[in-house]
């Protein structure tokens, strides 16, 4: 519509430019856009100051074609990997590599026999599972089509969490696919845990080290085939703000949407954009920075016997020993790594004992705060010691719970409060804890957009979505809605929520009644499992309605799942496996080959946690 205003006003374009531009826009996003507006504006502004003639600007590819290149392929869940790839990408042009970046999903497995030089960079989703976007690239390597690889140098970095029993196992299984084809590591794997950001750094220096040792010959300046953005393109593309220069936003509300009798605190929380820049789409994550009680860091500091104002060096600077803990250091969430050293500084023979039985240090690690494994026993300890245990701190990622179209420069999220007693004592979660309570509104909060490019609508609006969201999982459903509510889509649209009551927990209850009435919502099915004597979930809903369910799937409905990933997704799983085996007529192997289908074609989409 405004490409066709503009045509209608004096324009230094003719009728063909204009149309080629209209044809392009309409099969972009708004952040391709932002980010196609931003290169064009580079691109005009080095024009005039003369550094590039229209003749030569700018080279998306050159003529000299090196045999030898680096290619980059990220398999990526929530953005870390995709992010790690990127900065490989910009340090290996920085230092004249030629190298090229691929998602997994985008790269053709075949093209590895063509390859000199390759660094994976993996996450692992669920129980060891490939990201949905490498599923095919995985499947592809262990398969009889996969090429014999011995011409082929490659290296893996693998991000993870080490309290999950398969951590890092993408990146495991792809260095072993690789090497099982004849490939040669040039660089042993590297497996990040959450505080991954020091290793990987150190890590991308060696592995580009190597790499510019065997490709030093072939590369010639200014001769790679990459984009050469013009006059600081990549700040403007979308915003400067980012995981690493979060934006300092507002608080606007933080509303409990729960009722009071409910078990639950489940708030509404909505920050203030304006003047960022930053864009999102439904579906996306919101991250967010967040500082530690204050009062926990002291309560730490106390079980080890260390004084709050010590002086310690973080990242080069000296910080007070309770400041490196409020705003540096994890010290709510605990980990078997954690455990296990601490085991060692204290002696505990209860910790020793679990630290011998995998499945149990996960199982405590997992549902002990940091602050009681160091109450198992007493121990003190060195300012370094305490520092040795902690992981630094990292932003947790929501779910983002609005549309754009609908809210402006505005985000809202569904958080829901960890908070539990132990004995006499309240503990709460970090980032929820710090967004539910200790923050107050016009408050500043430090956020970044974190884009998740497997959790999108469909790109036809006449598609139809199934959305199975019990819980905070409903968030980016509440997006989804919006969105296709705002841009007038006519793809139906089923809701599947559940939660414990329906008077004190059915979040975001006005809303949904209100799109069920004007034919936004075709249909709400709803699972509350303590309104009865039997507890009924959202799979349960499922299998009631395996017909309907079936037949939107023939009509090429797209299936999301969002919510807890431990017990909730794999019973959604279950359930639709059920159905598409018993109304499909199909086979186990036929039904889960099925699913790994609609997988592939992001028509099966999870945002699971």
């Amino acid at each position: 519509m405004l490409l066709k205003e503009l045509s209608a006003l004096a324009s230094p374009l003719n009728d063909q430019q204009i149309g080629q531009l209209q044809q392009a826009a309409a099969e972009l996003s708004p952040q391709q856009l932002a980010w196609i507006s931003g290169y064009f504006w580079g691109l005009s502004q080095t024009q005039v100051a003369g550094q590039t003639q229209p003749s030569q600007a700018p080279a998306l590819a050159t003529s000299n074609q090196p045999a030898g290149k680096l290619t980059i392929i990220y398999a990526s869940q929530t953005g870390n990997a995709k992010g790690v790839a990127e900065q490989l990408k910009d340090e290996a042009d920085a230092k004249g590599i030629k190298a090229e970046v691929f998602a997994a999903g985008d790269y053709k497995g075949k093209n590895l026999a063509k390859e000199t030089h390759v660094i994976i960079v993996a996450s692992t989703h669920g129980e060891g599972e490939a990201p949905d976007d490498a599923i095919e690239l995985h499947e592809f390597l262990q398969s009889k089509k996969a090429p014999k690889l011995p011409n082929l140098q490659y290296a893996v970095v693998g991000l993870g969490d080490s309290s999950y029993e398969y951590f890092c196992q993408t990146a495991k299984d792809f260095d072993a696919f690789l090497g099982k084809l004849g490939a040669t590591a040039f660089l042993p794997r590297l497996d990040c845990d959450v505080d991954y950001e020091s290793e990987a750094t150190q890590w991308r220096a060696q592995a580009l080290g190597k790499v510019e040792e065997t490709l030093k010959s072939e590369v010639v300046s200014g001769e790679a085939d990459v984009v050469q953005l013009p006059l600081g393109q990549a700040a403007l593309a979308v915003s400067a703000y980012n995981k690493k220069n979060p934006y300092p936003a507002v608080l606007l509300t933080s509303q409990k949407i729960t009722g009071r009798q409910s078990g639950k605190d489940v708030r509404h929380v909505e920050i203030d954009l304006e003047g960022s820049g930053l864009i999102y789409q439904p579906g996306d994550a919101l991250g967010v920075w967040y500082d530690n009680d204050p009062a926990l860091a002291e309560a730490v500091l106390a079980k080890v016997g260390l004084a709050a104002d010590e002086q310690v060096e973080v990242d080069g600077e000296p910080v007070s020993l309770k400041e490196a803990l409020v705003k540096h250091y994890e010290i709510t969430l605990s980990n078997p790594q954690l455990v296990t050293k601490y085991a060692e500084l204290s002696g505990s023979k209860k910790l020793a004992k679990l630290v011998e039985d995998k499945d149990k240090l996960r199982e405590y690690a997992g549902n002990t705060q940091i602050i009681d494994v160091l109450g198992e026993k007493k121990a003190i300890l060195s300012a370094e010691q305490l520092l040795g245990l902690l992981r630094r701190l990292t932003p947790r990622l929501y779910s983002i719970a609005s549309s754009q179209e609908e809210v402006g420069e505005e985000v809202h999220l569904t958080v829901g409060l960890v908070e539990y007693q132990k004995g006499e004592e309240t503990r709460q979660g970090g980032a929820s804890g710090y967004l539910a309570q200790r923050l107050e509104e016009g408050d500043s909060v430090r956020v970044f957009v974190e884009p998740n490019n497997h959790f999108k609508l469909p790109e036809n609006d006449a598609t139809p979505v199934i959305m199975v969201g019990p819980g905070t999982g409903i968030a980016p459903f509440r997006a989804f809605v919006q969105e296709r509510d705002n841009r007038e889509a006519d793809g139906k649209n089923w809701l599947f929520f559940g939660d414990r009551t329906f008077t004190e927990d059915f979040l975001y209850q006005v809303e949904w009644q209100k799109y069920l009435k004007s034919g936004v919502v075709d249909r709400i099915d709803v699972a509350f499992s303590r309104d009865q004597a039997e507890k009924v979930y959202v799979q349960h809903r499922l299998l009631e309605h395996a017909a309907e369910v079936w037949q939107w799937l023939q009509d090429g409905a797209h299936f999301y799942v969002c919510g807890d990933a431990t017990r909730m997704a794999k019973d959604v799983h279950e359930a639709l496996l059920s159905i598409v085996e018993q109304q499909g007529k199909l086979s186990r192997e036929q039904a889960e080959q099925y699913l790994s289908e609609l997988r592939k074609s992001k028509r099966y989409q999870k945002d699971v946690y």
